[in-house]
């Protein structure tokens, strides 16, 4: 069984947390603590030593990434909670955390919860994932995206994309010498990535402008290894004019 631990300052969150927790992972899941400040979180991670963290985005006397700043290591799975911020969302999809909103939904919350289970089976450190999330919600380096397949999580550097191609709800990084197939499709990828660095050319082709060394007349940005991705005529001008 998971040793589970609340951290969240709103009294009524942490009882429906509790109760819904209750009621579908009764046998797999026990709360054996809560904390409502940075303070008192840092004290009850470290006296309880849980399996899962129920993280509040935002605390009364600060942040969840100052408790996990303070931490000697995070061995154990996180799944933050938070209201409709934007910014602490696009930190946690960077670094491909699991997240709940407020007011919490049953079925999310239940596929959260069931993930969470599985990835404790697998020997694993959640320190790189917390670090990309905390840097971009403290305004820091904003540099590398974490993306998660069947087999890996992989933490990849901006600057080492050459492009993106989305097939439907798939999309594909291609780096110098590997490609990485995540189940995400491009809408949902492209705002994390730094849009200064990616332009989108294409309705399926994002690429990194740095990588670009011509334009083919025929309809095609070539880069320095020899990749042609192709350019929407309706995109063409636009595209052209921040290149060149």
């Amino acid at each position: 069984m998971l040793r589970g631990l609340l951290i969240e300052d709103e009294q009524h969150v942490r009882e429906e947390l509790q109760q819904l927790i209750s009621k579908n992972f009764a046998n797999e899941v026990s709360i054996v603590g809560e904390a409502t400040s940075v303070k008192e979180g840092v004290k009850a991670i470290l006296t309880h030593q849980p399996d899962l963290v129920f993280l509040d985005v935002d605390l009364g006397d600060g942040s969840s990434f100052e408790i996990l700043s303070m931490l000697p290591e995070i061995n154990f799975e996180i799944i933050f909670v938070t209201g409709y911020d934007s910014h602490a969302i696009k930190a946690i999809k960077l670094g491909a955390l699991d997240y709940l909103l407020k007011p919490i939904d049953e079925d999310e919350l239940t596929e959260a919860i069931s993930k969470a289970i599985q990835q404790k089976s697998k020997a694993k450190s959640n320190e790189v994932l917390v670090d990309v999330a905390s840097n971009f919600y403290k305004n820091k380096v904003h540099n590398k995206i974490v993306v998660k397949t069947l087999e890996a999580q992989h933490i990849l550097n901006f600057e080492d994309i050459v492009f993106c191609k989305s097939e439907g709800n798939y999309t594909t990084f291609h780096l110098e010498n590997e490609q990485v197939l995540v189940s995400k499709s491009m809408k949902k990828l492209q705002p994390l990535l730094d849009d200064t660095i990616f332009l989108k050319c294409h309705q399926s082709y994002l690429v990194n402008t740095s990588y670009v060394t011509k334009y083919l007349n025929e309809g095609f940005l070539v880069t320095k290894y020899g990749d042609q991705i192709p350019v929407a005529t309706r995109r063409k001008d636009e595209v052209l004019s921040l290149l060149f």
